[in-house]
């Protein structure tokens, strides 16, 4: 039986489905698609344990098959219909290629949440995607939206799995949906209401190595502008989002709305002074604009995350949302944890945590909201760069400490272009608590009074913590432990 014929209110019995990766999107799949009726065949390499446990016994009662632990990827069966694949998993992996060589259709968990949506009430999708911001972005327009009283929720790579908010019996009334990389690789047929690339930076490269490198990872994050009906939202500032637009297959009608920190053009968003402004959603645009909210009234003035919000009001006024609504909404918004959180303030030191800051971009953004800093960096650097980094802040370092496997990346570019800058190395031996202990105490000994000890990795964590969030917390500890605070 051909999936690709099927939607919510068929029957899938006969469709033989394996879904690749058991954590929460791999779940999520297997579980709507045994409600469905399909046959369904987990698989994972790493083996079924705490949580994982809880969820493989449920499925098994649910009628799956699990197959979980070391080689259990390795070959896919015979007979299968249909490949659902965890975002992670890269082309090149033996169950995908195997899948691709016998025309199975190999779909993420998020081209599966399309084809379910119900044809008679489908909420429409306002996409999100970027190297940075994703998430923030996400969330406040979810805030936005709410504030407007609209059912919304934030879904695929933050949150709730989209296939759960899509299946879910109460219909929403609009998806705030954030998706990387990695989801739009293995999504074909999704077609949003509106979406946002926020920025295209060095991230993932490692990933894409055979995949055309930077030009594949842009070309996967221009996926999301497919089928645009109303609003491709770009960065004007970034050139790469600015062409992905002008590339873009689109409705006939969408329109192009960039956002900037400067004054905007007509069918723009952007800064006039300190105030927020549309210039694209208002019968005046040619000769006026509408103040939207005041930089003062957000969590942050940091550069990046006024660009954030300017992108969330973007995707909420081509929504139809109010200008009280945009105003009211991000000005009750707050960051989720390990985003620019100030941690403590002690003997005229601010500690600020941006864990989130995993790569080269997301960094130099953190980094320039703040000078004098003492810059804590360091992790897994996934085949990125810092040379870019280093030329934009080194006039505001008094000292870098680094710490993990590629922290030798980070110091050469360091050697190269800022060589009077301090560069400590500690924790590197280490793990967890432990490394920030280390870090924070060799960051102490180098910050003066009116400095910002900023955390921003410019990596990934895996090397020394579980996620970035198990890192920020031991960066926030290890400060409290240091200051008292």
């Amino acid at each position: 039986m051909d999936p690709r014929t099927l939607g919510r209110h068929d029957s899938w019995e006969g469709v033989r489905a394996v879904v690749a990766g058991f954590g929460v999107s791999g779940f999520a799949a297997a579980d709507n698609l045994l409600h469905l009726g399909a046959a369904v065949t987990a698989l994972d390499e790493k083996p079924a344990e705490g949580e994982r446990a809880e969820k493989a016994q449920l499925l098994e009662v649910l009628g799956a098959r699990l197959e979980l632990g070391e080689g259990s990827t390795a070959q896919l069966p015979d007979g299968v219909d249909l490949l659902v694949t965890s975002p992670g998993w890269r082309p090149s992996a033996p169950l995908l290629a195997q899948a691709r060589d016998r025309g199975i259709p190999v779909w993420g968990e998020v081209e599966l949440a399309w084809r379910l949506r119900d044809p008679e009430s489908a909420a429409p999708w306002l996409a999100v995607t970027g190297t940075n911001g994703k998430t923030t972005t996400t969330e406040m327009l979810d805030t936005i939206l709410r504030t407007a009283g609209l059912r919304s929720v934030a879904v695929g790579n933050v949150g709730l799995p989209i296939v759960e908010a899509v299946m879910d019996p109460t219909p929403y009334d609009v998806f705030a949906v954030e998706l990387s990389s990695f989801q739009l690789h293995y999504t074909d047929s999704m077609a949003a209401e509106s979406a946002a690339v926020l920025n295209v930076a060095e991230d993932h490269l490692d990933w894409y190595d055979d995949l055309g490198g930077m030009s594949g990872y842009a070309a996967d994050k221009g996926r999301v502008y497919r089928g645009v009906s109303r609003a491709c939202v770009y960065n004007v500032a970034d050139e790469t989002t600015r062409r992905l637009v002008e590339e873009a297959d689109v409705v006939e009608g969408a329109r192009a709305i960039g956002f900037t920190l400067g004054m905007p053009g007509v069918g723009m968003l952007g800064l006039v002074e300190d105030i927020l402004v549309d210039r694209a959603f208002i019968e005046e645009r040619a000769t006026s604009a509408a103040e939207l909210c005041q930089v003062s009234d957000l969590a942050s003035p940091a550069p990046h995350f006024v660009q954030n919000a300017l992108a969330a009001a973007a995707l909420a006024r081509a929504h139809g949302v109010s200008q009280a609504a945009v105003r009211d909404g991000l000005r009750s918004f707050r960051p989720g944890g390990h985003r620019i959180s100030v941690v403590a303030e002690s003997g005229g030191v601010t500690w600020i945590d941006d864990s989130k800051a995993t790569n080269p971009h997301a960094a130099q953004s953190s980094l320039l909201a703040y000078d004098p800093v003492v810059w804590v960096a360091g992790g897994l650097a996934k085949g990125a760069t810092f040379d870019d980094l280093v030329q934009a802040v080194r006039g505001r370092l008094r000292a870098v400490v680094l710490t993990g496997r590629d922290r030798g990346v980070i110091a050469d570019a360091l050697a190269r272009h800022a060589p009077d800058v301090p560069v400590v190395t500690a924790g590197t031996g280490e793990t967890g608590a432990d490394v920030m202990r280390q870090v924070v105490a060799a960051a102490a000994g180098l910050a003066k009074p009116g400095d910002t000890v900023l955390l921003a990795p410019g990596c990934a964590s895996m090397d020394q913590f579980r996620d970035y969030a198990a890192r920020g917390d031991a960066f926030a500890a290890a400060v409290r432990e240091q200051t008292g605070h």
